[in-house]
């Protein structure tokens, strides 16, 4: 059995915000991202928030967006700084 996924944990704990914050722009469909230490979340546009990626984030975000564009669902990252992390999901 594999451990729990804290940053999905998070995710899930910010789940209501995380929607809300979608639909005031879900007609741009925006990419989310939880930023972990400052606590907040943010809403970006797919072709700003793909080109500040490295070329493999990119291709990944590129499959990602694709999928929840086709499935209703929504790209959210979470970036934790402290760890270098920058983790994603797509979810609905």
């Amino acid at each position: 059995m594999s451990a729990p996924d804290p940053y999905l944990e998070v995710v899930h704990e910010h789940w209501a915000e995380i929607v809300t914050l979608y639909r005031a722009f879900e007609e741009r469909r925006p990419v989310m991202l939880y930023d972990l230490q400052e606590r907040r979340i943010y809403a970006y546009p797919y072709a700003a928030y793909r080109a500040e990626l490295s070329p493999r984030s990119r291709k990944l975000l590129t499959a990602q967006y694709r999928e929840a564009k086709k499935e209703d669902r929504i790209v959210v990252f979470v970036r934790d700084n402290e760890k270098k992390k920058l983790v994603s999901y797509c979810l609905a």
